[in-house]
This record gives structure tokens, C-alpha cells and sequence, in this order.
């Protein structure tokens, strides 16, 4: 237990901080596919043919290609098309932040995933909702804030939680390019002691205390958001 402990030559406050950056990706990234996945579903359902054409070229490239070679893809070949657009305009080259990065390369592949889960939560909302809104005159925005999301929201809830536990776990890929997160630090951990099975166990207790808590949060909000609603005893 003293490899684990916070206090040096232990490793707990390094697999603590570790366990902090993953978490901070994986808000970061999921944010950041709320986003794409709202603006992606909304462009699938009403937006013109190409806009909806470049939507499943991008949905269907990221699900079909694996994550590694997407992280490994979008964050060298991404980071330097950057910085040669700056050179090209004249601008000094610069060195983005791993943490920037990762949000950034793992945001992009949940938006694609986030797009998916909330087109078939829309489309699952009531169509008489929708309707009856429209014939009481309610503009699109309001009808979206008040009808749509709202309404959604109970069918996206199921998808959008695995996605934020599949991000949890997503940060580990990270280590490839150098970012120093759970799973690296654990690497790290264990090549210097040799300990590897005791800290790679840590770091799957820590991993799974992240998801408890996650799915502790998540029943109660799915809870609230399906309040009204018939439960599955009620149907039957």
C-alpha cells in the first residue's frame, strides 16, 4: 500500500491528478459532442441535401474507422495543418496544450456518435407535439427550446450516458500521443516500481468509481427527466 500512498515515494497523488486530467477530457470532449451531435442531428433532419450528405459522409467515416488511428490522425496530421495555415498568413507557429487536444480530437469523434443518438430521440418525440406547437403559431426557436428538447430529452438520456462513459474510457488512447492522464501515469507508475499489477488494479478501481458515480447521476436525472412519463410497469 505505500506505492499507493499520496505522500512520496508513493504514487497516489500522481494517479489522483492523472484520474483529474481524464475527467477533465472527458467533460471537455463530451460538451463538445453535445454540440456537433445537437447541430449534426438538426442538420440530418432539416438541413438541404448537402449539408445532409457531408453529415453522413462524417458520422459514417468516424464510426467506421477506429478511435486509436482517428486520435492519432487528428491530432498530429490536425495540429500541423494548423500551424501551416498560420504560416501560410504570415502568423507565428504554435504548440497546443495536450488538454486543448484532447477535448478537441475526442469531442469530434462524440459529436458523430452524439449526432446519431439525438436524430432517432427526435425522432421519437410525438409528431402531434410538434404539430399542435406549429399550429399555435410557435416560432422554431421557441418551439425547440420549449417542445423538441425537452421532449427528447428522455429517449437521448440512455445514449448520451454510455457516451459519457465510453469518453471515460476513451482518454486512456490518449497516453499514444503523450498525455499525461490516467492511464499513462499508470504506465509510468508501473515501469519504475515493476508494480504493474498493483497500479494498473488501482486504475481500474479508480475507473470504476467513475462509473458508478456516473450512472448514480445519470439515474437521477433520467428519473427527473422521465417524470410523467409511463414507466415500463405501466405499460405493461
Amino acid at each position: 500500500m505505500e506505492l499507493l500512498s499520496p505522500y512520496p515515494p508513493g504514487w497516489g497523488e500522481a494517479l489522483l491528478i492523472g484520474l483529474l486530467h481524464s475527467l477533465e477530457i472527458a467533460l471537455g470532449a463530451t460538451c463538445l459532442g453535445l454540440l456537433i451531435g445537437t447541430a449534426g442531428a438538426f442538420g440530418k433532419l432539416y438541413g438541404g441535401p448537402v449539408v445532409r450528405d457531408l453529415l453522413a459522409v462524417y458520422t459514417t467515416v468516424v464510426r467506421a474507422v477506429p478511435e486509436l488511428v482517428l486520435i492519432l490522425l487528428l491530432y498530429y496530421a490536425g495540429t500541423d495543418l494548423i500551424n501551416q495555415l498560420l504560416a501560410a498568413l504570415g502568423y507565428q507557429l504554435i504548440d497546443i496544450s495536450g488538454l486543448a487536444a484532447g477535448i478537441a480530437v475526442l469531442g469530434f469523434v462524440q459529436g458523430a456518435y452524439s449526432t446519431e443518438v439525438i436524430r432517432g430521440a427526435i425522432l421519437a418525440v410525438p409528431q402531434g407535439q410538434i404539430e399542435a406547437a406549429r399550429a399555435y403559431g410557435m416560432p422554431p426557436g421557441l418551439m425547440l427550446r420549449r417542445i423538441t428538447l425537452p421532449a427528447m430529452l428522455p429517449f437521448a438520456l440512455p445514449g448520451l450516458a454510455n457516451l459519457w462513459l465510453i469518453a471515460t474510457k476513451d482518454t486512456a488512447l490518449l497516453a499514444v500521443v503523450g498525455f499525461k492522464e490516467l492511464a499513462l501515469t499508470t504506465r509510468q507508475a508501473g515501469g519504475v516500481t515493476k508494480a504493474y499489477l498493483t497500479f494498473f488494479l488501482a486504475a481500474g478501481v479508480l475507473y470504476l468509481i467513475v462509473s458508478l458515480v456516473s450512472n448514480f447521476l445519470i439515474g437521477r436525472v433520467e428519473a427527473r427527466a422521465r417524470r410523467g412519463m409511463p414507466s415500463i410497469k405501466d405499460a405493461r
